[in-house]
């Protein structure tokens, strides 16, 4: 298990313990580790029922976003994340308009977001195409929010639909990878073939193509 602050792996070395009231259990126990990298606690509360819920962090950390992805876009992921533990539909809706402005950024114009995601799916371009993995999990993300069921577009973006925790984390997922396919790389190697330019510059010879 990775640790939800630092994402650094650590030993599941749970001390458990109960609530209760009045001296009597209330059927909720809970369960804290602490990091040995960090040194935070993870604390997680359970019922008679066995849902689980973490408390602590309120949030999973999921690294740091790349500075070339436009504040816009990095601000909805950011509360997309941070209310996942809270609210998955909000969560998931917030995470649709990250999708929804990314696809609208490169193009990919459409009525509805599943439409959308059917061009970007199939893209000819090869300097566009997404990689073979990611273009099978973006496959897949069309049954997500039920976009089927219930059509996404611009006005409706952020409307709740009932999803699962686990689904609206994967679109979480998928953000991260669009976010390095659509700004990262491109970014990177732009600022690498600007450096081997000023080089080729330096010595008399023509930019690279």
């Amino acid at each position: 298990m990775r640790c939800s602050h630092c994402l650094v792996n650590f030993h599941d070395n749970w001390l458990p313990g109960t609530f209760y009231r009045r001296n009597q259990p209330t059927g909720w126990t809970y369960h804290t580790a602490a990091c040995p990298a960090c040194e935070r606690l993870t604390i997680v509360i359970e019922n008679d029922d066995g849902e689980q819920r973490i408390v602590e962090p309120i949030s999973t950390s999921r690294g740091p976003i790349s500075n070339f992805v436009p504040s816009e876009i990095s601000i909805d992921y950011t509360e997309a994340c941070n209310v996942l533990p809270i609210s998955p539909k909000a969560s998931a809706a917030l995470a649709r308009r990250c999708l929804q402005n990314i696809l609208n950024t490169f193009g990919y114009k459409a009525k509805d977001l599943a439409k959308q995601v059917d061009a970007l799916i199939n893209e000819t371009d090869p300097k566009k195409a997404l990689p073979i993995g990611l273009h099978e999990t973006i496959d897949a993300i069309r049954n997500f929010g039920n976009f089927s069921a219930h059509p996404i577009d611009e006005k409706t973006t952020l409307q709740v639909i009932d999803v699962e925790a686990e689904e609206a984390e994967w679109c979480l997922e998928i953000l991260k990878e669009l976010f390095e396919h659509f700004y990262e790389r491109p970014a990177i190697a732009a600022q690498k073939k600007a450096a081997l330019d000023a080089k080729l510059a330096a010595a008399g010879k023509p930019p690279s193509k």
